[in-house]
């Protein structure tokens, strides 16, 4: 396993020798959604609104192509070689030379790849030190040179290494020196430089004029909070955005359309965010496997596609989305079947149908999809007593195994043990000590699973997620519904500089050759 690319200090230092004629700013103004920023640290903070930011602003020492998310387009950033020895447990990464981090906090060496590594692995700094907690230690071999030494082999470590949700590097200095200032951990390398913060209103960046790729086209970025889809959409027609958060309905999206026409391109790409329904083998009535089945046979996935839209949304039938690497759609199907719903009902000792009682969130993207499982299982004899509660409130029940159905939605690495083992492997069933978001207190297909990520050969590992998936099915633990894509508005006068097929980011990559015109 090696990657290698050539050195950039030369050309960046060619680059800013030539002074350009003085013109007017180019401004981009974004509007995120949320009331506010989640925490302005790129190891702690998953939040959506957060993801596309840092982003603007952030490094790792390998990335996905701007604009995709295929494991196939990993390719270099911060490193300039990647080497795995033939166990995959040991990696040695030489650095870019003279790469240089923002606000003069000078080049960035294999110090600062260390101290953002054991950040990212340190569940005391890190939201991400379950997945980063894999790197056992982490040796300097020189100033642009280290050596990381994994506990355990794991299916993707280029991946890891490509994570914007923990593999961003910061500067050493910077986070040691400003302490608890906001600009501490938001020194980084990239395109754009944090320039100021102000609570629930925006955060402001600057184009890095010595960024390794080149000086950014565009010069400011004015990235605001608008938790209100009118309200971004309203400041969108007045002008006041260029680029912001869209609503996840077709019929949105059809209206966009129909009102602005050829002056607004609707981006809508992947990650999909899966829709499944973990069923909680843990509570009567679901440890029954037949009133699981039963559930099974009552979704109709054509109705969804049809509530949400067919332009955003695909079908789900496996575990795994589409997409990912080891996703496979040979698993056992449950039709829609009412009438062998209602048979398999009748079976388990519930002719006359029955009742459960279920809290669940009543944010917008998981209330919708919920109320129309409620109809369709109500067709069936079995009614959801429903108690739609705050979010936060309810991310905190489920983790205490507080609700027999539990409907969720994740867009992780695209590679199967990402979405498998967090919530279908048992070490990750909720109240275990190594709990994680295993909902459905799946327990069938741990040895699969477990061979899949120590596995040497690809042709070995895939196989192993094809049977996990199969065996996932098998014992109905979930019922997987459909991909909700994520939908972007942007004027068309933004030019991205790359296609836009999907990024881990949730949000478009503004990078050094994105371009507007007034």
């Amino acid at each position: 396993m090696k990657f290698r690319t050539l050195g950039v200090a030369a050309a960046t230092a060619l680059a800013l020798l030539v002074t350009a004629p003085a013109q007017a700013q180019s401004i981009l103004n974004v509007g995120a959604f949320g009331a506010d920023a989640n925490k302005l640290d790129p190891h702690l903070s998953g939040g959506g609104q957060d993801r596309a930011l840092f982003g603007y602003v952030f490094n790792s020492l390998m990335r996905f192509k701007p604009g995709s998310m295929d494991p196939k387009d990993i390719e270099l950033d911060l490193a300039e070689s990647v080497e795995g020895s033939p166990d995959g447990l040991v990696w040695t990464v030489t650095l870019q030379k003279g790469v240089q981090f923002h606000h003069g906090y000078g080049e960035m060496t294999a110090d600062d790849v260390i101290y953002s590594l054991n950040k990212a692995r340190d569940p005391k700094t890190s939201g991400f030190s379950k997945t980063f907690g894999v790197i056992s230690g982490i040796e300097k071999i020189d100033s642009h040179a280290l050596k990381i030494t994994l506990s355990d082999r794991v299916p993707t470590f280029e991946g890891i290494l490509a994570d914007p949700s923990g593999g961003l590097i910061i500067s050493k200095k910077a986070a040691e020196e400003l302490g608890s200032d906001v600009k501490a951990v938001m020194i980084g390398t990239g395109p754009f430089q944090f320039e100021s913060y102000t609570p629930k209103n925006q955060t402001v960046l600057s184009a890095h004029a010595g960024y390794f790729r080149g000086k950014p086209k565009i010069d400011q970025i004015n990235y605001r909070y608008i938790p209100s889809d009118n309200a971004r959409e309203l400041a969108f027609a007045s002008g006041e955005i260029d680029l912001f958060y869209g609503r996840r309905e077709q019929d949105w999206v059809d209206r966009m359309r129909g009102q602005y026409g050829d002056s607004i391109e609707i981006d809508i790409f992947a990650p999909s965010q899966s829709r499944m329904l973990h069923l909680n083998q843990s509570v009567k009535p679901l440890d029954d496997i037949r009133v699981r089945k039963a559930i099974e046979h009552a979704i109709n996935r054509d109705e969804f596609q049809a509530l949400i839209g067919k332009d955003i949304t695909r079908q789900l039938r496996s575990p795994v989305p589409s997409g990912f690497l080891g996703q496979t759609t040979d698993v056992p199907m449950y039709d829609f079947d009412q009438d062998k719903a209602k048979a398999l009902l009748a079976e388990a000792g519930y002719p006359d149908g029955l009742t459960i009682k279920v809290p669940t969130t009543k944010i917008g993207s998981l209330k919708v999809p919920f109320e129309l499982i409620m109809e369709q299982l109500r067709r069936v004899g079995i009614t959801l007593e429903v108690d739609f509660i705050d979010h936060r409130a309810w991310h905190a029940l489920i983790r205490k195994n507080e609700s027999p159905l539990v409907i969720y939605g994740a867009a992780p690495f695209p590679q199967a043990d990402a979405i498998l083992t967090p919530f279908f492997h048992s070490g990750s069933i909720v109240g275990t000590k190594t709990a994680q978001t295993n909902f459905s207190h799946c327990n069938v297909a741990d040895a699969e699973l477990d061979a899949a990520r120590s596995a040497a050969d690809p042709k070995a590992q895939a196989a192993s997620w094809a049977a996990a998936q199969v065996k996932i099915m098998e014992a109905a633990c979930v019922v997987p519904i459909f991909e909700l894509q994520q939908v972007w508005g942007r004027r068309a006068t933004l030019d991205y500089g790359y296609d836009l097929t999907g990024t881990l980011n949730l949000g478009p990559p503004i990078t050094e050759k994105t371009t507007i015109t007034r």
